[in-house]
């Protein structure tokens, strides 16, 4: 009851707004109902990488390069395209520092989670090598789980798997060199005692990263590791 009361005091007080186009935002998100309108959803995919299919689908599917070469994860949620708003999104949360977009794009996930994904014990943020998270000061992903955590009731569990590796920036990268980039790049320190877990990150590009840590996590004792993410690129 108290959080309601002070939810609406908030509302009230600093009323939200469109982060893209500054009209009045809707349903207590910073965003407005014709820009969430014409975020890219990034439907029908591939239930285990994500990537965008070209023809819709009855049913849940596999690509081809996860019947290829399957990968550490189990199911993959990304609502968004990395494209258009999403991707000024994102890019503001991680290279400008605008907190307020990683609350947005937590709400859009945990909007979109709600009823499509089987819940998890807890969360896990993408960790930053101690080196990275010193020259950008935050790591985006965390950033994101802490909100998507309270918004689903979900508990985040942030400091029991770390980045032993400061693996060089993937984005000049081909996929198989991402694969070899990350082998061995995250390791667990300590482990909840948890079947399910859900692994939380802003973008997935070719899933190497979600890969390497969902390994680490089912050799830790993790049974079923899935991957969160906002966008699919």
């Amino acid at each position: 009851m108290m959080n309601n009361w002070l939810g609406i005091i908030q509302d009230y007080l600093l009323p939200p707004t469109c982060i893209l186009c500054a009209n009045p935002g809707e349903g207590g998100m910073d965003i407005c109902r014709a820009c969430k309108d014409q975020l890219g959803k990034n439907t029908p995919c591939c239930y285990r990488c994500g990537a965008l299919f070209v023809q819709h689908t009855p049913r849940p599917l596999l690509c081809g390069a996860c019947q290829k070469s399957p990968i550490s994860f189990d199911e993959t949620h990304a609502p968004f395209i990395y494209q258009g708003a999403i991707r000024y999104l994102i890019s503001g949360l991680k290279f400008r520092a605008e907190f307020k977009n990683a609350r947005l794009l937590a709400m859009l996930m945990a909007e979109h989670l709600a009823t499509l994904a089987e819940h998890p014990e807890f969360l896990v943020p993408v960790p930053l090598h101690p080196s990275r998270y010193r020259e950008r000061g935050f790591n985006q992903a965390l950033e994101i789980a802490r909100t998507l955590g309270r918004e689903m009731g979900i508990p985040v569990h942030f400091d029991g798997c770390i980045r032993q590796r400061n693996t060089p920036h993937q984005i000049d990268l081909a996929s198989k060199q991402r694969r070899k980039n990350m082998k061995n790049a995250f390791a667990v320190r300590h482990f909840p005692n948890a079947g399910h877990v859900a692994i939380i990150d802003d973008v997935m590009t070719t899933g190497a990263t979600a890969s390497e840590l969902a390994m680490a996590m089912k050799r830790a004792g993790a049974a079923r590791v899935d991957v969160w993410v906002c966008a699919r690129a």
